[in-house]
């Protein structure tokens, strides 16, 4: 179900087959539309995790799960927001701001119309691969009891348990790793750092709370952190010039447990966690961090920390398979029937969900959420043709094949028999240039990276280069059709 409580369908105007506005398609673009302006890099730190909760009388509520991205997002992008979405839909006068499961108050950005009332509560996150369903449509999320004296952080929630977590193939290693870290006894840490990285819904954060609950129940001393509550906190001490006692707590555990440290931003905060990562490794005490990506492609973390990161064990969690997806879809739906005992999905219509939907965990349980709706607002059987309906844009949204720099320069470098290693150098023969333009342009059309990134990873040129070499062969390939259909034949290969 969408923000506005109907189902998808490809009418243009964003309006579905009843008239209503689709604000779950609209939030969509308008989420598209800040990543194109912005970049990967800032989109990923400060709007991945913005939310659309509910629009009222004018009024688009969103979320976000910490206090730190509120007040980032009020400060610096605010009015970038309402008039991202007052260009995909007018009606929209002013955008609230609220953090999940507080009930904190909310800024508004009125222009002139009366202020409307917010949602009445937080909408349900949906949990990584393995969690179970929680079934109510809005419900605050879970608090659970902190151990460890004064130190504080994020909670865990009491859902996400390595009894609750579905094992396959593709996670089998990381959830051995991760009850073998939280179960150690022994002297000193295990696989120091343990660094888990994935893409959403894999499963990731919910193996990280199943260590902080299993190592808890040890005896240990735990914080869990995301990367905005480890700013926050860090950011706070140094104003109220406690940064020295802040240090010394983070220090002082036995076990740190560092969740979305992609997201982690700001030279000196980089540099406290670079030493709070070695001071914890050095006196022996545990370390957990997760990612959306290897620690070799954080480009904006120091070197040094980088190379840290990963002198542990890496672990990648990788895309579900059909047989991991039929499981976690069957202990959704087994959840749901616990408390809906007349809600019956057959076998055929399971199946169907399992290989239609293959991006990840999420968005089966956004399926099953949908069709317990069907079934509970309509009071009809779920059926073949319901089930294609409910998810037909779940299907159509499948995540692209994740394309990286590397393989581009790599396939450009071969296909024009040159070295990689002649594509980042300074060398400016026109048998290297060529080759290193078509690189740079495939590196902005094919990737979400921004142009000053993109000038990093080919050996630390300037933006101006990337954008003089991209606007070039936009040209040329107008003017070339030989050189058109290489550039062509070049995507084709990297997206296959």
């Amino acid at each position: 179900m969408r923000v506005d409580g109907t189902v998808a369908s490809d009418d243009e105007g964003g309006r579905n087959s009843g008239g209503t506005m689709d604000y779950g398609s609209a939030w969509a673009r308008v989420k598209r539309r800040l990543r194109a302006e912005l970049g990967e890099d800032v989109f990923a730190s400060w709007f991945a995790r913005l939310e659309l909760e509910a629009v009222a009388g004018g009024t688009a509520r969103l979320t976000v799960p910490t206090r730190f991205l509120k007040s980032w997002i009020e400060s610096h992008y605010l009015d970038r927001v309402l008039n991202t979405f007052k260009a995909e839909v007018e009606e929209i006068a002013r955008i609230e701001v609220g953090v999940r499961g507080t009930g904190a108050p909310v800024r508004t950005v009125a222009t002139g119309a009366p202020k409307a009332n917010p949602a009445s509560g937080p909408l349900a996150r949906l949990h990584a691969a393995g969690s179970p369903v929680p079934v109510a449509a809005v419900a605050p999320e879970p608090r659970a009891a902190e151990a460890g004296g004064d130190l504080s952080g994020t909670p865990l929630d009491a859902r996400l348990t390595f009894a609750s977590f579905v094992i396959g193939r593709s996670n089998a290693l990381a959830h051995a790793a991760a009850e073998r870290v939280a179960n150690h006894q022994g002297e000193g840490a295990l696989y120091n750092p343990l660094y888990l990285h994935a893409g959403v819904g894999l499963g990731k954060t919910h193996l990280l709370h199943g260590i902080g609950h299993a190592a808890r129940e040890a005896g240990r001393r735990v914080i869990y952190l995301t990367a905005d509550r480890f700013m926050y906190g860090f950011v706070n001490a140094l104003k109220t010039q406690s940064a020295l006692a802040y240090k010394e707590r983070l220090r002082g555990i036995d076990l740190l447990i560092l969740d979305d440290v992609q997201f982690i931003q700001g030279k000196s905060i980089q540099a406290e966690f670079g030493h709070t990562i070695n001071a914890l490794i050095d006196a022996g005490r545990q370390v957990v961090v997760a990612s959306d990506r290897p620690p070799t492609e954080l480009e904006a973390l120091d070197e040094r920390v980088r190379s840290r990161l990963g002198g542990g064990l890496v672990v990648e969690i990788t895309a579900l398979d059909e047989a991991l997806r039929v499981s976690i879809l069957s202990a959704r739906l087994a959840a749901v029937r616990a408390s809906h005992p007349g809600f019956d999905v057959s076998p055929q219509v399971a199946s169907y969900v399992a290989r239609a939907i293959t991006a990840n965990g999420r968005d089966l349980e956004g399926a099953v959420n949908r069709l317990l709706a069907h079934a509970t607002l309509t009071g009809t059987a779920v059926t073949m043709e319901t089930a294609e309906s409910a998810i037909r844009d779940l299907v159509k949204n499948r995540e692209p094949k994740r394309i990286k720099i590397e393989d581009i320069q790599k396939l450009v470098a071969s296909r024009y028999n040159v070295s990689r290693s002649d594509i980042l150098s300074e060398r400016r023969t026109a048998a290297v240039v060529k080759p290193r333009q078509i690189a740079m342009y495939l590196s902005k059309v094919l990737t979400l990276r921004s142009l000053p990134e993109i000038g990093r990873r080919f050996g630390g040129r300037d933006h101006t280069t990337v954008l003089h070499a991209v606007r070039k062969i936009e040209k040329q390939i107008g003017e070339d059709s030989v050189l058109g259909d290489e550039v062509e034949l070049l995507k084709r290969m990297l997206q296959d």
